[in-house]
């Protein structure tokens, strides 16, 4: 009995980057900050390109420390979507194409708390951000955020956030 030919890799990238999309998509305040996520297999690292709108403290100059909460917020949220979303795809549980033509997205996990430490005034230049899922169960789920922006090394924020996380069969 032979094996049925596995997909292109090209194929496979870009279905994950269309349910990718279709997730960023539903929440505008991610496109009025004109944060991005770049996609590496299962990992993702969000981008926040630096716009004067952004600065809080002209003096110094400084970014917002709201805008810099809200990235690291959006984040957290998005890449524990993904981060369930990534088992459902590749396991075969969900249709990825149906997820990128924004049929069966889930809804994104709702915010318990969310606690942001600035550890350094943000610079005006690209911001940078990884979420690490640290506990995820079937009802709550807890995210560590890390932001830097010249060196990984030496982050200006990082955010700890607990979630509820949608049931089962939630549609957003």
């Amino acid at each position: 009995m032979a094996r049925p030919k596995p997909e292109p890799v090209q194929v496979v990238k870009e279905r994950r980057d269309a349910a990718l999309a279709a997730l960023v998509a539903r929440v505008p305040y991610i496109r009025f900050l004109g944060i991005s996520f770049e996609r590496r297999g299962d990992e993702l690292t969000a981008v926040m390109p630096y716009r004067e709108m952004l600065i809080g403290n002209p003096h110094l100059p400084a970014l917002h420390g709201g805008a810099t909460g809200a990235f690291l917020e959006v984040t957290a949220q998005i890449g524990l979507a993904w981060s369930s979303l990534w088992d459902r795809i590749e396991s075969g549980e969900v249709d990825a194409m149906a997820l990128a033509d924004g049929r069966d997205l889930p809804r994104l996990p709702r915010t318990v708390d969310f606690t942001v430490d600035y550890l350094r005034s943000g610079l005006p230049r690209d911001a940078y951000a990884r979420a690490e899922v640290t506990r995820s169960g079937r009802r709550y789920a807890s995210v560590l955020v890390e932001a830097w922006q010249d060196n990984r090394g030496r982050p200006f924020a990082h955010a700890m956030g607990h979630f509820v996380m949608p049931q089962s069969g939630d549609a957003g």
